[in-house]
């Protein structure tokens, strides 16, 4: 049976024109049993591919099409753990000559320059164990060598492939997808396997799931080449016929190379044995200490010696309850999680007191260096390590939201920092744990109406004063409200039957929750035992020394990463300003953990929603409910 081994998402920033989910379900209706993901240069989409396929029955295939030095293609599939290990070291190797990842831009600015990598073939010698080769595409360099006439060359091209990956892990690609010179390449090709006694394959060239896709594929070129559809013939698809083909199709149009369709199977059945959502092999760093106690001990210890000092007048309730939360973090074997955070913490510390001074006098002594956010603060062992400056027992606050027996993954302790603080933090954290352990979250701009309204208006050349207007007027939301957001516009209420609007309305739908290109997550971080480039393939970000995984929060998630996140918030900047001016002008020393949370005076300004730039009560909507519910203590305002 046929198995599709070439098939590009949505994840193909600008070129695959169907989601994963997509892919997927249509998969499933035309009976694929196995499915590979190869999206140029990255992994991107590889999890949410492989998450989808397996909870739908089909084997997933992890895999990718990589351009080397010379623009050509190559198709990559791991067959191993340590296969796909050399994938993302590949891939790490490819970006390494990128242009840097942005941070994150506003809607309708335009994306990143996607300039050809500066992977050199000879990379794929160090990393060849675990890894099939496919051939490539058209723009394959045995495909390129054959249309030229190089015959000579190409032998020599497939030569070198087969030294440096072996005779039983390189098979020769054809593809048949109906265009001028596909029926005499596909011989020649078939023709130089069987000279050197290698296998050829199938594949389909995948780029959306529905023949009636094509259309969006080509407007999407047009944006990635920003210009109109009329501009960029050359760079478009020669036709509609790179859609998901049943396998009985495929079988039919390879009837003349069964052995085609055979070898895909093979190869199915050979890559079946690594699944990318469970045999990552992810493994946060252990906390070593001097003492040589366990894990669990220490941090018992560390907890006890805190709490003799922040309750000294205790009740039993305080030691029930720290005694059941050591307890449940030995359990569920979490005791090094929460040691790692409180070295974070001490790093953050240093930090506060290189840029406040060491030996700081006044309100800046007392401030921390951060504060933890959310869920977290419910915890007396965050409040003993010092990651939460709120006292859980003295505001009755329930941990069971942070930590309980069913825990379905590792807790999420979010930790706010004054904005120069969390710039310096990042970049310890890489000088501590090193490059290839430790790496940002990379995140996905994806459209929503506006951005689709500018760049399909673009892509069909429609007037660029209207989409700048039809963007503005519109109100902030999906791309599939464009039909209703232009029927209340009343100069473009009567368009909307007919072309081109027409095909603006239907193809931004199409286009909604597409990712647009890679951007930097606000700020998470995952660190890693393992060396990272083994387990994601990194890439480099816009500031010198960072760099960005190639999986957004949830593939991270999916995969078993603990996120830290280390979030910048400028309010707490504006906090430790006022502090030190009042410093400066001789004022007393303010202690802000031992502040009056029952002051009248405090909530008097709030009833009255004077509470611009103060965090969690800032907004127009927040600002109305205060004045409405007139909240006259802490446990109101909560």
């Amino acid at each position: 049976m046929y198995t599709e081994l070439h098939l590009h998402t949505a994840f193909s920033f600008l070129d695959g024109s169907s989601l994963p989910e997509d892919l997927v379900n249509q998969a499933l209706r035309l009976g694929y049993r196995s499915l590979a993901i190869t999206d140029h240069d990255g992994v991107h989409g590889a999890m949410e591919f492989a998450r989808m396929a397996d909870a739908s029955g089909i084997t997933p295939i992890t895999g990718a099409e990589i351009t080397l030095a010379d623009g050509s293609h190559l198709t990559l599939l791991a067959e191993s753990r340590t296969g796909y290990g050399n994938l993302c070291r590949l891939l790490t190797n490819l970006h390494h000559g990128r242009p840097p990842l942005p941070v994150m831009l506003d809607e309708g600015d335009d994306p990143p320059d996607d300039d050809e990598s500066d992977l050199i073939l000879s990379h794929l010698r160090d990393y060849a164990e675990g890894l099939i080769l496919l051939t490539g595409c058209r723009n394959g360099q045995l495909a390129r060598l054959i249309d030229a006439g190089c015959f000579a060359d190409a032998k020599r091209v497939l030569d070198q492939y087969l030294a440096w990956f072996g005779r039983d892990n390189v098979f020769v690609e054809l593809q048949q997808n109906f265009v001028f010179g596909d029926t005499p390449r596909i011989a020649h090709l078939v023709s130089i396997a069987e000279q050197h006694g290698v296998r050829y394959v199938a594949t389909g060239n995948v780029h959306y799931h529905d023949k009636s896709r094509h259309r969006l594929q080509d407007t999407i070129v047009a944006i990635r080449n920003r210009t109109t559809l009329d501009g960029c013939h050359r760079e478009r698809r020669p036709n509609a016929e790179f859609y998901l083909r049943s396998p009985e199709e495929m079988e039919r149009i390879f009837a003349e190379y069964p052995e085609a369709i055979r070898s895909t199977q093979l190869i199915a059945d050979r890559c079946a044995t690594f699944n990318l959502t469970t045999d990552l092999g992810y493994t946060f760093p252990d906390y070593h200490q001097a003492s040589g106690e366990s894990q669990d001990a220490y941090l018992a210890r560390t907890c006890w010696e805190a709490f003799a000092e922040k309750y000294p007048d205790t009740t039993q309730h305080a030691r029930d309850r720290l005694s059941e939360e050591l307890r449940l973090i030995a359990k569920l074997k979490l005791s090094g999680f929460f040691l790692i955070y409180r070295d974070l913490l001490g790093l953050s510390t240093e930090i506060a007191a290189e840029l406040r001074g060491k030996d700081r006098t006044g309100s800046l002594k007392y401030l921390p260096p951060g504060r933890g956010r959310g869920s977290a603060v419910s915890s007396i062992v965050c409040y003993l390590i010092g990651l939460s400056p709120i006292d859980p027992i003295a505001h009755n606050l329930y941990v069971g939201r942070f930590l309980n027996e069913e825990l379905p993954s590792i807790p999420d302790i979010d930790i706010d920092f004054p904005r120069e603080i969390r710039e310096k933090m990042i970049e310890r954290v890489y000088e501590v744990y090193g490059a290839n352990h430790a790496a940002l979250v990379c995140a996905f701009a994806t459209y929503r109406l506006r951005s689709a309204v500018r760049d399909v208006g673009k892509a069909l050349g429609l007037p660029l004063a209207d989409l700048d207007r039809i963007a503005k007027l519109s109100e902030p939301r999906g791309a599939a409200g464009l039909g209703q957001e232009l029927a209340r516009l009343p100069e473009y209420a009567s368009r909307t039957q007919s072309p081109p609007w027409s095909f603006l309305i239907e193809l931004s739908k199409q286009l909604e929750h597409f990712p647009r290109h890679v951007t930097q997550h606000v700020g998470g971080m995952i660190i890693s035992a393992t060396p990272l480039n083994e387990i994601v393939p990194i890439q480099p970000a816009a500031m010198d020394g960072r760099y960005i995984c190639q999986w957004d929060k949830d593939s991270c998630d999916d995969a078993g990463f603990i996120k830290i996140d280390f979030l910048a918030l400028g309010m707490l900047s504006l906090v430790e300003e006022c502090l030190g001016r009042i410093d400066d002008a001789g004022g007393k020393a303010i202690d802000l953990s031992q502040i009056d949370y029952a002051d009248p005076d405090v909530y008097r300004m709030i009833q009255a929603g004077d509470t611009v730039g103060v965090f969690q009560v800032e907004s127009r909507a927040q600002i109305q409910m205060l004045r409405r519910t007139k909240p006259q203590n802490l446990e109101d305002l909560i």
